[in-house]
């Protein structure tokens, strides 16, 4: 299997050659030679895109096997560990004090079972609400649910940050609140009001005609969760170490994309303000299915120029409209898409901007009057998360003799300045 490095030179290389072909034609070149160079330049460009997915798939595979890797060298450490003279398993582990991951791995191998377990790994659960962060639904210990170890909270959150870009505090505005109650935000938009010419000795106009215009939005708590997941005992026997990365993965998956959706396309009625729902227009393409360069350079001056600086500045559409933007071409014949450096990590940027990839987004293909493209400051658009998300286990008849694992979130957002975010649109008819 290809490294991600030599995936990065594969995609680098036919790049390199797919410009050699384009440069390659001549003025003088028949429409059929044009074509035939043309057609093997988008073949190129879709081989690119299939080697940059492979290398996106390969480094979170790799990814995850490090992080399982790692916690597989830790128990064969403290495995060893506990095997010298005086020395117990439990000391090897946290130096003399059993931890809280620990213990509730012994209580799924004693399948919830406390009864089978040692009286130190009993009192760290039974102690453990007190002792770490909550991260458990409203189950008392008593009916079996215990919080989650916290590696398997940061698993979860970076999975939820994988499925989409809206939940990442790399894009968006990130408000994190301890509780749930209704944050009203003020708004202002001041960009069109200028001062005036002063004449030396005349007193100063006032009656208000310029006085600021404030708004205000507010950021409500919506909650979401992923439902119970079923845990086998199979997999608690035997998967015990890896068992925290597929937990944790899954989850996130559920909750990044419900996440991800609302932050997107939320309707902004007992639901968040999704970030397409809640921009502004700034441009309609001429055809119903596609867009042309000359739409979207407009569509990038249609946000003021106040706007367009910062390092949150950028455009945002699905896979497929990039896929048809990165065949678009200026009046010279350079392509509007440019492809960073592959090797070193370097983004792609379309017309000098960063783009997001957001597959909660409408395509080409979806239809009539369809919002496929932001552009803007995407600071301006606020999450507020309630704490962390949440994660409980419990084991009761329903789930014996495995367990019941869930994820909860709270979460809500809006836009603060609906002139910083535009969307282009298709035709409507």
């Amino acid at each position: 299997m290809a490294t991600i490095k030599e995936l990065r030179e594969q995609a680098a290389k036919t790049l390199t050659e797919a410009r050699s072909m384009l440069d390659s034609i001549s003025d003088k070149a028949t429409k059929e030679q044009r074509a035939e160079a043309e057609q093997a330049v988008d073949k190129a460009l879709a081989e690119v895109s299939d080697i940059e997915a492979r290398a996106e798939r390969q480094g979170k595979l790799e990814a995850f096997e490090k992080r399982a890797a790692e916690a597989a060298e830790a128990e064969e450490r403290a495995a060893r560990e506990s095997k010298r003279p005086g020395v117990d398993a439990a000391e090897a582990r946290q130096g003399g004090d059993m931890d809280y991951r620990t213990a509730f791995h012994a209580y799924l191998r004693a399948q919830g079972q406390k009864g089978d377990m040692d009286a130190e790994a009993r009192a760290v659960l039974e102690r453990g609400f007190a002792n770490v962060e909550l991260r458990a639904q409203t189950t008392a210990n008593t009916a079996g649910g215990y919080t989650i170890p916290t590696e398997l909270a940061n698993i979860l959150v970076k999975s939820m940050e994988m499925w989409g870009p809206m939940y990442s505090e790399d894009v968006a505005t990130s408000l994190v609140t301890t509780g749930g109650g209704a944050i009203t935000m003020p708004t202002v938009n001041d960009t069109a009001v200028t001062a005036g010419a002063h004449t030396e000795g005349a007193t100063l106009t006032d009656d208000g005609g310029k006085d600021v215009t404030f708004g205000e939005k507010t950021l409500e708590a919506y909650a979401f969760d992923t439902e119970w997941l079923r845990v086998s005992k199979e997999l608690a026997d035997d998967s015990i170490f890896a068992m925290e990365q597929v937990i944790g993965d899954l989850l996130g998956e559920r909750l990044g994309r419900i996440a991800n959706l609302q932050l997107t396309t939320g309707s902004g009625s007992s639901a968040p303000h999704g970030i397409v729902t809640a921009s502004s227009q700034g441009d309609v393409a001429a055809a119903t299915n596609a867009v042309t360069a000359d739409e979207i350079i407009d569509f990038v001056h249609s946000v003021d120029p106040a706007y367009r600086m910062g390092p949150k500045v950028g455009f945002m559409f699905n896979d497929s409209t990039l896929a048809a933007i990165r065949k678009l071409k200026d009046g010279d014949g350079n392509y509007l898409w440019q492809m960073g450096n592959v090797q070193q990590g370097v983004p792609g940027t379309l017309l000098g901007y960063n783009y997001r990839i957001n597959q909660a987004m409408a395509g080409l293909s979806s239809g009539v009057s369809s919002k496929v493209m932001l552009f803007g400051d995407f600071g301006k658009y606020y999450v507020r998360k309630v704490g962390q998300p949440l994660i409980g286990a419990i084991q009761d008849k329903d789930f014996w003799p495995g367990f019941g694992i869930a994820g909860y979130i709270r979460f809500d957002g809006e836009l603060a300045d609906t002139a910083a975010v535009k969307h282009l649109a298709l035709a409507a008819a």
